[in-house]
């Protein structure tokens, strides 16, 4: 099956499994948060995984590809309302071969439980936007504003949506903004979603987090472990060895 490249696209290898993916770089390409977050994500043995506003479809196919390395047998979604995007990772997923293991919807994630059905997923995970619509300069490019300010969607939509297709029991996992942190517990606990483990990212050692990492349970206790810090670069432009490790260097 030939897939079809554009000329402002790019294929680039992911270094795990052998995956690529497709991305424009005058749209949007995947950062450094998704690829944390799907580290930070666990799966188990016949989980059905949501990711909700899954863009490109990196973070299913990073998660895909640690499962299969763990031998790990378990489907994922990704849920993407900008068609553009959701066409882009379907190719995506074609071109690795993936369509039995990955399924690509266009939708949007308000309407989450109405596509999906309520409790119809063990795990969900999202890198939604972290700037409420009114903060800060929106990027003109409205595929970069989409993905980096709340325009479609808000904090409490996602959150709610996912409490509503999480099965009693099921992970949600959630990277965002430190500054936001007592807004998503707020949020997490509105919907009976208690935060288990947090992480916080630092860009150095001495430098304040600048992302945070977020497991909450549907239904669960009130008790959260708070992980070692997660640091990015030992100095200017030297990753720590954690972060390698996370990359697969």
């Amino acid at each position: 099956m030939t897939i079809k490249i554009s000329d402002e696209e790019r294929v680039d290898d992911l270094g795990r499994m052998g995956y690529r993916i497709i991305q424009n770089k005058g749209k949007f390409c995947f950062g450094m948060d998704a690829v944390l977050l799907s580290w930070f994500a666990k799966t188990v043995e016949g989980d059905r995984i949501l990711d909700m506003g899954t863009g490109t479809g990196i973070i299913p196919l990073l998660m895909k590809a640690r499962a299969e390395e763990k031998k790990i047998a378990c489907h994922f979604t990704g849920l993407e309302i900008q068609e553009e995007m959701a066409e882009m990772a379907k190719r995506t997923i074609c071109l690795n071969d993936l369509s039995k293991d990955i399924t690509i919807i266009k939708g949007d994630i308000k309407e989450a439980s109405q596509i999906f059905g309520k409790t119809s997923f063990s795990v969900v995970t999202s890198n939604p936007p972290y700037m409420p619509g009114n903060h800060g300069l929106k990027n003109p490019n409205e595929a970069k504003a989409i993905s980096r300010h709340e325009v479609l969607c808000c904090l409490e939509d996602v959150v709610e949506q996912a409490a509503a297709v999480l099965q009693q029991g099921g992970r949600f996992y959630m990277v965002h903004r430190p500054f936001r942190l007592i807004e998503i517990v707020s949020a997490l606990r509105s919907n009976r979603l208690e935060p288990k483990r947090i992480q916080f990212v630092h860009p150095f050692l001495n430098k304040e987090a600048n992302m945070v990492l977020i497991e909450a349970v549907r239904g669960g206790g009130a008790m959260v472990k708070i992980e070692e810090p997660l640091i990015v670069y030992e100095r200017q432009g030297v990753y720590t060895q954690k972060i390698l490790d996370i990359y697969g260097k």
